[in-house]
C-alpha cells in the first residue's frame, strides 16, 4: 500500500536534532520505505542526517510518502508524533 500525506511541523524548534532523532525511531520500527519531501528535497525517515538536511523549522509543510505493508499503521503514528510536537514542552 502506498499513501501519500502533507502534514505541517508545529514544534516551536522545528525538526531539529532531537526530533529528528525520535522520527527515526518510530519510522525505524516498520518495513516500509517513508518518504519526506520539502520543496523537491527528498530524505529518508530513516535517516537522521538525510531528515536534518531538509532544515524543516516550525511551520514547515512536509510530504510524506510511505510505501509498504505497514502503511497506514507507520503514517498513523508518525502522524501522532508530529502533530504531539515530539512530546517535547513549548
Amino acid at each position: 500500500m502506498k499513501l501519500e500525506k502533507s502534514i505541517t511541523i508545529i514544534n516551536k524548534l522545528g525538526l531539529h536534532a532531537r526530533a529528528a532523532s525520535k522520527l527515526v525511531g518510530t519510522a525505524s520500527r516498520y518495513e516500509s520505505q517513508i518518504l519526506l519531501n520539502r520543496n523537491g528535497q527528498q530524505a529518508d525517515a530513516k535517516s537522521i542526517m538525510s531528515i536534518l538536511m531538509l532544515a524543516a523549522s516550525q511551520g514547515t509543510e512536509l510530504q510524506v510518502t510511505v510505501n509498504g505493508a505497514d502503511a497506514e499503521e507507520a503514517w498513523h503514528n508518525i502522524e501522532t508524533l508530529i502533530n504531539n510536537r515530539f512530546d517535547e514542552a513549548e
